[in-house]
């Protein structure tokens, strides 16, 4: 199916509770398992099969893996033993220790856990071979239900498993990441970001160690202080170094999380450590501060045990955090929104969220560096009108995502070089032309353009209105995207009905009588501040485009009207909307536009609005 891009209104994520059904029978997880239960049967699941499928797209297995369940590994198996902690997480034979360190790091966060994990779960009464997990996904929370078939080899797991061999809470959360992605293969290489934040909904931050801020010890203690979820890696110089492993004993190439930082007293002086985590469950620093270092000899048995400090091949160590800047090149941290943590965590972000889409020939322009076409990118509203506190700039993060190419990879597709600008606006409503570009430098941009999941900056502005256009760095590249802004001040309310002029209130009163009570927000229907600004903006589009105030407009002016509207179509699909809405004449009449502008906004949840318009055209499409 084509793609459109819709310039939407910022919307708000939504509430923890709202995680979405994924299973393509439409059933709930509760619903599977009590038709499992009353059948006497233990579930399989269809959408991710025990076979190699669902395990390589790419190459064959290269041991012969045996499917199994827990209870047909151990005699007692458990979901979780004495509580999920970091030491549940021990890498097996896939290349996904990013994934792993975000693992360790999400069980840092007991309310964190529990939204991805959820812990009514168990091998007790009631069993019938069904887990279910949720993960964020460009702004909604998904849950994903499987079966508990794990690959093995000899009655030992090959992935992800825990160092108690009875506990499979860790290797069922792999499998149903991978089932997210589309096969355990998906899951080789990428950044502890990624997972991070489809565990949180969070906002990611990268910093380059060696030119980190003064305050970078501080910024880490906040960040774990927090909730904020928090990994660091080792640069390497070329694909042989991948997993090479240093004097030291650390590992480069390869994703820690951070789990814990800290001041101890030694001799006299404070020292400033940091706890960072292996993945592997081995393979330790050996420096200074080390589990075996002499300086523990000079701690007292009390600042030892606060530190937890044992001598334990675990995977995690003290540092001294002089030698950790030294050795370790890059830190990543998650920091929470609204969402992930519920009742309590309003006080940390509040994000607007912007879907959309590039696509070839109408809105994939390429950056700056590709004039001819880079205006006709997507360009999205951006209002500035608090101030920092004692400042005379706004603060906000801008974090850009590329959507769905790790369950694409598969198919070809990779990850994109993305990136954003941002400039002043001249006017608040209309798609800015190649001549503004042309003769009017941007105000901000994202560091980089870089072949990341998500690009992400904290920007620092003076208050106003401003556009922000999010590209690949070519021309013609197709993908979806997601667009979140986050601010830690809340956005103005819409202003309360007791406040309204007397026109107002008589469009409302009107409002109810043709929709009914206002509906609540996210039901795919229009509340009226939203109707109310929809109405208002297509007056002043279709009185503007009919010239000749013959009560229609030209199907030739449609694409610069719906480009008015917030809608960038490309040119098959403005073709069928021409041959939908348009009389014998190609004139479009105000009712007519109208409704092709309503279908228009439902699109995105509306699939047969594409129908209606394919069958109206003589034309079917079935969708890919």
């Amino acid at each position: 199916m084509p793609y459109i891009y819709r310039d939407s209104r910022p919307r708000s994520p939504p509430l923890p509770q709202s995680a979405r059904a994924t299973h393509s029978s439409g059933q709930t997880y509760e619903e599977l398992k009590r038709q499992c239960q009353q059948k006497g049967t233990l579930f399989e699941d269809c959408d991710f099969p025990a076979n190699i499928s669902s395990l390589f797209y790419s190459e064959k297995p290269p041991i012969p893996f045996e499917w199994k369940r827990p209870g047909e590994i151990v005699k007692d198996p458990q979901f979780i033993v004495g509580g999920a902690t970091r030491t549940d997480i021990c890498q097996g034979d896939l290349g996904d220790c990013w994934l792993l360190a975000a693992i360790a790091s999400l069980t840092l966060n007991e309310k964190t856990l529990a939204r991805v994990v959820p812990q009514d779960q168990n091998f007790g009464p009631g069993y019938a071979g069904i887990f279910h997990f949720q993960f964020w996904q460009h702004n909604e929370w998904l849950d994903i239900v499987i079966d508990d078939q794990l690959p093995t080899f000899k009655d030992r797991l090959v992935f992800l498993h825990s160092a108690e061999h009875n506990e499979f809470w860790s290797a069922l959360l792999e499998k149903a990441y991978a089932k997210l992605n589309g096969s355990y293969e998906a899951l080789k290489g990428g950044s502890t970001l990624e997972a991070m934040e489809d565990f949180t909904g969070g906002v990611g931050e990268m910093y380059e160690v060696k030119t980190a801020p003064e305050n970078f010890y501080e910024i880490l203690g906040k960040a774990l202080e927090r909730g904020s979820m928090v990994g660091c890696s080792i640069d390497t110089s070329s694909a042989a170094e991948s997993e090479a492993r240093t004097p030291f004993g650390l590992i480069k190439g390869h994703a820690y999380s951070v789990t814990g930082i800290d001041e101890v007293s030694y001799r006299g002086q404070k020292v400033k450590l940091i706890r960072p985590r292996n993945p592997w469950g081995q393979v330790e620093w050996n420096g200074r501060w080390s589990d075996n270092s002499p300086e523990w000899q000079s701690v007292s048995s009390s600042e030892k045990k606060r530190l937890c400090q044992t001598a334990l091949d675990d995977g995690e160590f003290w540092m001294n955090f002089e030698d950790f800047k030294a050795h370790f090149d890059k830190v990543e941290i998650c920091n929470l929104t609204p969402d992930a943590l519920g009742d309590n965590a309003t006080n940390k972000w509040e994000v607007t969220v912007h879907q959309g889409s590039w696509v070839r020939g109408s809105t994939a322009g390429g950056c700056r560096n590709f004039l001819d076409t880079f205006w006709t990118n997507p360009q999205i509203k951006l209002r500035l009108t608090e101030k920092d506190d004692g400042k005379d700039e706004c603060s906000f993060i801008a974090a850009l995502m590329q959507k769905n190419r790790r369950k694409l990879r598969k198919l070809g597709a990779d990850m994109l070089t993305i990136g954003y600008a941002i400039y002043e606006s001249p006017s608040k409503d209309g798609h800015l032309n190649k001549d503004f570009f042309r003769y009017h430098p941007s105000k901000a941009r994202s560091k980089t353009y870089i072949n990341l999941r998500e690009v992400s900056d904290r920007v620092k502005l003076p208050p106003g209105d401003y556009v922000i256009v999010p590209t690949t760095f070519e021309p013609h590249q197709e993908a979806d995207f997601c667009l979140r802004i986050f601010s830690e001040k809340k956005p103005p309310k819409p202003t309360p009905p007791q406040q309204e002029t007397e026109e107002e209130k008589q469009f409302r009163a009107l409002f109810k009588q043709v929709a009914g009570a206002v509906s609540s927000s996210g039901n795919g229907k229009l509340e009226f501040n939203e109707f109310k600004i929809f109405w208002d903006k297509l007056k002043n589009i279709y009185v503007h485009f009919d010239s000749d105030r013959s009560g229609t407009m030209s199907s030739y002016e449609l694409r610069s009207a719906l480009r008015d509207a917030g809608f960038q179509l490309n040119n098959y699909m403005l073709q069928l909307i021409v041959l939908r809405y348009s009389d014998d004449q190609l004139q479009i009449d105000f009712d007519d536009f109208l409704n092709c502008l309503i279908r228009l906004e439902n699109a995105s949840r509306d699939y047969e609005f594409w129908l209606s318009i394919h069958l109206h055209a003589g034309v079917f499409l079935c969708p890919d």
